[in-house]
């Protein structure tokens, strides 16, 4: 009996060391992997251009796992995947959603960036088809994109989406001076030349240094002859003969 109380002991302390070591190892999440392959799922599907497939699995991924590893990732994408399936309103309030969830996140910008993609206006088949510009439709779009963008500029003046961002509103607000010189025109072709000079002043004002400006002052010139406001014409007229060899020569306005 003596002879085997030793071993006794030995297997004992064994399986005491098994237990603590069980005891301080940290078990794997429950649903890790399946989490993890949901992701990578839906992040093929994304980048194979199957939209409603990410979107999807992206969905399925907060709806099972919302709190997991995966989910931050996730409210990201989908915000993205709304954008490249045409649906700026889901995809603005996808990204604002992120935003208010995680306002310090190391990707925060790219949320408020992607806001501004999503509202921007681009131009569709039949548009370019016809040779319409998306600057003559409603405008709104395009000035919720600016706010956006100057929005991002001003929490993240040095995040990398910053120089496209303000390439875009450049160009947004020279669309946006095309649809107030487009409005100007009609009022003018219909004869309502007190609307027509008011828009045409308002987009000098506010649209300064844009292509528009010399368009903008000629419907300025022409809405004030027909309203035989003829001092206030020749006003116009002389700014016009002043500045257009600077126009000319490729000047801004």
């Amino acid at each position: 009996m003596a002879r085997t109380l030793p071993h006794a002991i030995a297997f004992f302390l064994l399986a005491a060391l098994l237990l603590a070591g069980c005891a301080t190892t940290t078990p794997p999440a429950p649903g890790e992997p399946e989490a993890r392959q949901l992701y990578r799922e839906a992040l093929q599907a994304r980048r194979g251009q199957d939209y409603v497939r990410a979107l999807e699995l992206y969905e399925e991924l907060l709806a099972r796992y919302p709190f997991g590893p995966y989910a931050r990732h996730a409210r990201l994408e989908i915000a993205y995947v709304h954008y490249r399936l045409g649906e700026p309103e889901s995809a603005v309030a996808a990204a604002e959603r992120y935003i208010k969830l995680y306002p310090r996140d190391r990707h925060v910008d790219y949320a408020y960036y992607l806001k501004g993609l999503a509202r921007e206006p681009h131009a569709g088949a039949l548009e370019r088809a016809f040779g319409l510009d998306p600057a003559d439709r409603d405008a709104e779009a395009a000035r919720e994109a600016f706010r956006h963008y100057a929005e991002l500029l001003r929490r993240f003046p040095r995040s990398r989406y910053a120089p496209d961002a303000l390439r875009r509103m450049v160009r947004l607000r020279n669309a946006l001076a095309r649809h107030e010189l487009h409005v100007a025109r009609l009022y003018l072709r219909r004869r309502a030349y007190v609307a027509a000079a008011n828009r045409a002043a308002g987009l000098l004002r506010r649209f300064d240094r844009t292509p528009s400006v010399p368009e903008a002052l000629a419907v300025l010139e022409e809405a004030y002859r027909r309203l035989g406001l003829e001092d206030l014409a020749e006003a116009v007229r002389r700014v016009r003969e002043h500045n257009r060899p600077r126009w000319e020569s490729g000047g801004a306005g």
